[in-house]
Protein backbone atom coordinates (compact mmCIF):
# COMPACT_ATOMS: atom_id res chain seq x y z
CA UNK A 1 0.00 0.00 0.00
CA UNK A 2 2.75 2.46 0.85
CA UNK A 3 4.57 2.28 -2.89
CA UNK A 4 1.42 2.79 -4.34
CA UNK A 5 0.70 6.11 -2.16
CA UNK A 6 4.14 7.28 -2.76
CA UNK A 7 3.74 7.07 -6.71
CA UNK A 8 0.01 8.29 -6.75
CA UNK A 9 0.66 12.44 -5.58
CA UNK A 10 2.63 15.14 -7.51
CA UNK A 11 5.91 15.01 -7.99
CA UNK A 12 8.48 18.12 -6.66
CA UNK A 13 9.44 20.37 -9.40
CA UNK A 14 13.24 20.24 -10.50
CA UNK A 15 15.49 23.05 -12.28
CA UNK A 16 13.19 26.31 -13.58
CA UNK A 17 10.07 24.60 -13.31
CA UNK A 18 9.94 25.15 -9.48
CA UNK A 19 9.41 28.73 -10.69
CA UNK A 20 6.07 27.89 -12.31
CA UNK A 21 4.00 28.09 -9.35
CA UNK A 22 3.85 30.62 -6.41
CA UNK A 23 4.29 27.86 -3.43
CA UNK A 24 7.36 26.31 -4.95
CA UNK A 25 8.72 29.60 -5.53
CA UNK A 26 9.02 30.02 -1.82
CA UNK A 27 10.95 27.05 -0.97
CA UNK A 28 13.76 28.09 -3.50
CA UNK A 29 14.64 31.45 -1.18
CA UNK A 30 14.23 28.92 1.86
CA UNK A 31 16.72 26.19 1.41
CA UNK A 32 19.41 28.65 0.00
CA UNK A 33 22.69 28.57 1.05
CA UNK A 34 23.87 32.26 0.15
CA UNK A 35 20.78 33.53 1.07
CA UNK A 36 21.51 32.44 4.86
CA UNK A 37 25.31 33.49 4.88
CA UNK A 38 23.89 37.22 3.39
CA UNK A 39 21.09 37.63 5.94
CA UNK A 40 23.42 36.39 9.01
CA UNK A 41 25.90 39.19 7.39
CA UNK A 42 22.78 41.74 7.78
CA UNK A 43 22.31 40.58 11.29
CA UNK A 44 25.88 41.17 12.06
CA UNK A 45 26.08 44.35 10.48
CA UNK A 46 23.02 45.40 12.55
CA UNK A 47 23.90 44.22 15.71
CA UNK A 48 27.11 46.62 15.05
CA UNK A 49 24.81 49.67 14.86
CA UNK A 50 22.82 49.29 17.82
CA UNK A 51 25.91 48.46 20.04
CA UNK A 52 27.38 51.88 19.02
CA UNK A 53 24.42 53.23 19.30
CA UNK A 54 24.36 52.43 22.89
CA UNK A 55 28.15 53.07 23.08
CA UNK A 56 27.65 56.57 22.14
CA UNK A 57 24.19 57.70 23.86
CA UNK A 58 24.65 61.48 25.28
CA UNK A 59 23.23 62.56 28.55
CA UNK A 60 19.25 63.19 28.16
CA UNK A 61 18.78 59.73 28.28
CA UNK A 62 17.61 57.47 30.89
CA UNK A 63 19.19 54.81 32.71
CA UNK A 64 16.45 52.41 31.46
CA UNK A 65 16.60 53.26 27.83
CA UNK A 66 20.51 52.91 28.40
CA UNK A 67 19.09 48.95 29.86
CA UNK A 68 16.76 48.56 27.13
CA UNK A 69 19.58 49.27 24.60
CA UNK A 70 21.75 47.32 26.16
CA UNK A 71 19.45 43.99 26.26
CA UNK A 72 18.53 44.89 22.53
CA UNK A 73 22.21 44.58 21.73
CA UNK A 74 22.83 41.23 23.52
CA UNK A 75 19.69 39.91 21.90
CA UNK A 76 20.93 41.46 18.28
CA UNK A 77 24.04 38.74 18.75
CA UNK A 78 22.62 36.22 19.94
CA UNK A 79 20.64 36.40 16.91
CA UNK A 80 23.08 36.67 14.79
CA UNK A 81 24.76 34.06 16.86
CA UNK A 82 21.77 31.53 15.70
CA UNK A 83 21.98 32.57 12.30
CA UNK A 84 25.19 31.90 11.71
CA UNK A 85 25.06 28.29 12.75
CA UNK A 86 21.96 28.07 10.73
CA UNK A 87 23.64 29.22 7.79
CA UNK A 88 26.79 27.07 8.62
CA UNK A 89 24.50 23.84 8.71
CA UNK A 90 22.74 24.96 5.79
CA UNK A 91 26.17 25.38 3.94
CA UNK A 92 26.96 21.49 5.22
CA UNK A 93 23.54 20.60 4.03
CA UNK A 94 23.63 21.65 0.57
CA UNK A 95 27.90 20.39 -0.01
CA UNK A 96 25.94 17.15 0.92
CA UNK A 97 23.39 17.31 -1.35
Amino acid sequence: MAPAAASGGSTLPSGFSVFTTFPDLLFVCEFDAAYHCVAALFYLSASVLEALATISMFDGFTYKHYHENIAAVVFAYVVTLIYVVHAVFSLIRWKSS
